[in-house]
Formats: C-alpha cells, sequence, structure tokens
C-alpha cells in the first residue's frame, strides 16, 4: 500500500489563503437586529488555497515548495506558523508584496452550521515587478521539481504571463502540470498535463449540463481539445471521471462517507494526485486514490489534510468491502478516525465458529451501544486452545469474511491470544458488550475501559444457542443415522 510509496518533489504555485474558524454556540436572536448571538469558544486558523494543497502533498510525504504573494500584515504571519507545523514545506519561494493583501477566510460557525463568512482582500492586477519574482521564484523550483501544480483561485497570482511561464518551464523538463482552473476559458491552461474542474467549473467553460457519464464525457472531449490534455471532473457524490485527450475514459465512484464539510475537497484531490504521480504511479491509479481522499477530506469539519495512515486504511477498507479483516494495526488508524469525528465506538468479541440467532442479537445489541461497532474473532489457534483440537470448524478466514458482512458490522480483527484485553488496550473502545451470562467483574477489560469513562454493557442473549450445543446435536444426529443404518 502506500505507505511504500517513495514520493517525490511538488512545487505548488497559485493563490494562497489564510482560512480562519470562529467556533462557538448561539443561544438567542439579538435584540438589536434579527441576527444570532454566537457566543465565541475558539479560533483556529488553517492554511487555505494554494497552502492547503501543500499541507496535504507534504502530510501524505512528498517534499513541497510552495511559491505564491503574501502582505506585509498579521495575517501572513498566521500563514507561515500554521504552515511551519508541517513538516516538508518550503516557504522561500514566497514572495513577498507590501501592496498585497494577505487573503484571509473567515467562517463563523455554530456547531457545525456556518452562519456568515467574512473575507479579506484586494485583488489587484501584479505590477511587473511582482510577476517577475513569481517567475523567477518558479524557474527555480520547477528545476529540482517532479511534478508541478497550480492552484488557481482567480486571485490574480496566476495571471497570463506568470501561468505561462510555469507551463513553460515545466514543459521544457518534461514535468507534468496539474491545474486546479477557476478561469472561465480553460484556454488560459493549454500546455498542461491536467485540469481538474468540478461539475460547475465545467458547465460555466461550456455551457453544457454534466448530469450523466455521457454529457461529462462530451464536455471533457471539447474541453480536452481547447488546452490539449487530460481532463479530471470531480462529480462530488457521483465520483470522478478521467477523460484522456486520446480516448480512454475512467469512471471512479465515490466512496460513501458522512457529508460534513466540501471546503477544501478539491485541494486534497489535487494533493494527491500530485503525491500519487511523484511516487512514479499511473495516472489512473492517482485518480482512484484520490477519490477515497477525498471521502476522508469531505467528512471533516472545515479545511483539513488526510494523512498517509488514513488514506491507507481507507483504501484497505474498499479493498476489502467483500468481507475479511483488517490488522490491529490497521484498525487502529480507522478507529482513531471514527473517534475524530465525535463516533461512540463499542467492541465485542468471540470465536463466532458457526453464525447462530445468538450470535446476531448478540452483534445487533452491541450496534445499538454507539456509532461503530468492532467485532474482535479469535484466531484458529486460540480457538483450539479453549475448545479442543476439533475446533474451529471453520478458519478464520471464512468467520472474518460471515462477521465482516453483517450490516451492524463496521470493522473485523482477528486476535492470537486467549483473551481480548491486549486489542482493547490498543483500540480503546468506549463500550464493551458482552451477553448478560456474564457478570461484570467478569468481562476481560472492562476495568480498563471504564478507567478512562468508558462503560461494560450486558446484553440479553438467546437462551440455548450456541457453537457447542449445535456441533452436540449434529453428532447425536450422525450416531443415530449410523445406528439406524
Amino acid at each position: 500500500m502506500i505507505e511504500n510509496f517513495d514520493f517525490g518533489r511538488v512545487v505548488i504555485i497559485g493563490d494562497i489563503i489564510l482560512d480562519c474558524y470562529i467556533n462557538g454556540s448561539v443561544g438567542r436572536i439579538s435584540p438589536e437586529a434579527p441576527v444570532p448571538v454566537l457566543l465565541r469558544a475558539h479560533h483556529t486558523a488553517v492554511p487555505g488555497g494554494a497552502a492547503n494543497v501543500a499541507t496535504n502533498a507534504a502530510t501524505l510525504g512528498c517534499e513541497v515548495t510552495l511559491l505564491g504573494l503574501v502582505g506585509c500584515d498579521d495575517s501572513a504571519e498566521i500563514l507561515r506558523a500554521t504552515l511551519s507545523t508541517t513538516p516538508g514545506i518550503d516557504l522561500t519561494g514566497l514572495v513577498v508584496d507590501s501592496s498585497w493583501t494577505t487573503i484571509t477566510k473567515t467562517r463563523v460557525l455554530s456547531g457545525r452550521h456556518q452562519i456568515v463568512r467574512i473575507d479579506e482582500e484586494c485583488v489587484v492586477s501584479l505590477p511587473e515587478t511582482t510577476q517577475a519574482r513569481l517567475i523567477e521564484a518558479a524557474r527555480n523550483a520547477i528545476s529540482k521539481a517532479d511534478v508541478v501544480v497550480c492552484s488557481d483561485y482567480a486571485k490574480g497570482v496566476l495571471s497570463d504571463d506568470v501561468l505561462g511561464a510555469v507551463i513553460s518551464f515545466a514543459r521544457e523538463r518534461g514535468i507534468p502540470v496539474i491545474v486546479d482552473p477557476k478561469r472561465k476559458d480553460f484556454l488560459a491552461y493549454r500546455g498542461a498535463s491536467l485540469i481538474t474542474p468540478n461539475r460547475s467549473e465545467m458547465t460555466l467553460a461550456t455551457g453544457l449540463p454534466m448530469d450523466s457519464d455521457e454529457k461529462v464525457e462530451r464536455a471533457a472531449r471539447m474541453v480536452a481539445e481547447q488546452f490539449e490534455g487530460d481532463v479530471l471532473v470531480t462529480r462530488s457524490e457521483d465520483g470522478m471521471s478521467l477523460i484522456r485527450r486520446e480516448g480512454d475514459v475512467t469512471h471512479v465512484r465515490a466512496r460513501k462517507s458522512e457529508l460534513c464539510d466540501v471546503s477544501g475537497a478539491g485541494d486534497t484531490v489535487v494533493a494527491t494526485i500530485a503525491s500519487m504521480l511523484s511516487a512514479g504511479q499511473d495516472l489512473e491509479t492517482a485518480v482512484v486514490i484520490a477519490t477515497s481522499a477525498a471521502s476522508i477530506a469531505v467528512s471533516k469539519l472545515g479545511t483539513a489534510t488526510v494523512s498517509r495512515s488514513e488514506l491507507s486504511a481507507a483504501l484497505l477498507a474498499e479493498i476489502k468491502e467483500d468481507g475479511g479483516t483488517l490488522s490491529i494495526q490497521q484498525a487502529q488508524t480507522v478507529v482513531d478516525s471514527w473517534r475524530h469525528h465525535g463516533a461512540r465506538v463499542v467492541f465485542t468479541n468471540g470465536c463466532f465458529d458457526l453464525l447462530h440467532p445468538g450470535h446476531i442479537s448478540l452483534i445487533s445489541a452491541a450496534a445499538r451501544q454507539g456509532d461503530k461497532l468492532i467485532v474482535a474473532i479469535n484466531s484458529d489457534a486460540s480457538v483450539k486452545r479453549l475448545k479442543g483440537a476439533s475446533r474451529p470448524l471453520q478458519d478464520e478466514g471464512a468467520r472474518g469474511t460471515v462477521i465482516s458482512a453483517l450490516r451492524d458490522v463496521d470493522l473485523v480483527v482477528i486476535f492470537d491470544e486467549d483473551t481480548p484485553l491486549e486489542i482493547i488496550q490498543t483500540l480503546k473502545p468506549d463500550v464493551v458488550v458482552k451477553g448478560a451470562d456474564y457478570q461484570e467483574y467478569e468481562v476481560v477489560g472492562g476495568d480498563f475501559v471504564k478507567s478512562y469513562g468508558g462503560a461494560v454493557v450486558l446484553v440479553d442473549i438467546v437462551s440455548g444457542r450456541s457453537t457447542t450445543s449445535i456441533v452436540k446435536k449434529m453428532q447425536q444426529t450422525k450416531s443415530a443415522v449410523e445406528m439406524a443404518l
């Protein structure tokens, strides 16, 4: 998986933005005007625009050179400070212009609901001297690059002269150029390898609807002829469509995810594709991986990055959608991601040798205790030690496949010990569930879970149902048949 990729250097040039978030709660309407009163809780700032592309690429493992324009203001200093927390980003190519206002977008939120956005910007035509400084910085950076990204937010940094020079420098070295476009006319991007418009941007550029695969292909081919490159249309819940200029088409469907905030998702897509290309992957593979990254990004509130471990776990989960298990390390990444988004994580365990109504009842009851359910299964060796040499009747792979196919189950792991204590200590679930035939003090890991505020829940079970009793009945039936014969 991507943990083994050897990422290269990506140069990112474009409009640099500081994204600020003022969070709080609304409990009343102002007596001064019919507007909500926000009780402010905290204020955060993160890189946005081209800077968000840079942090995403660096988080995945690339060495990144960020080029753009900032002013001589507090926002520029905050932006530098936020970028400095992500290793691997070179900021020496940032151009400072005293006449420029560092672009800032401030979003005011109550919980997860945005009330208003306040923008600070003064977009003006860049002086020739400033453009020359940007072009020179681009020339130096591209000489050491594997991939170039132009992050165009239509704020003025990627003027015709700057854009033309960047594409020309990259083509001279045979380096792919990816453009996230915002112009109505894509002809300005002629010479780029790939552009990544969303559906609205494609409709604006072509005047064509985007409500089917066929219509997307038609519009993309029109655009591809204009700028002489490949087109990747990002289609929100419908995934992405890659239309190659020479004719090949790839439609990648989006992973199901809980939609929270789409801001910055396009940056994640561009950064992921650039990162995968820098690691020597082909474009089709990069698009598939970027689709997963986008699904993770939109499940997070605000402008956010996607880590290599998060992305790797998501890709593994996709591979195993039709059944299977994750290692404890992979499961830990998934569980950490759930918890980061506020999920209540539930844990139960067992051998689950022959699935019967008692198992279904336990799993269903466990799932109702929270948002995500982990089922831990004893390995074959563990079952033999606990149940005897004749067990298990099904190997751990088969048992994992059956359990993971149940609708209530979100994740399956296999443990080799006699008890699940170690895996509970690793995953730290919020709730541990066992059948009511246990006493609370008998539940393995219960004291540990309660030590950090978790809970042990005992649920009613279906009496008279167990794999042991089923096996015994089968053996008795077999003996009766043999005697009758």
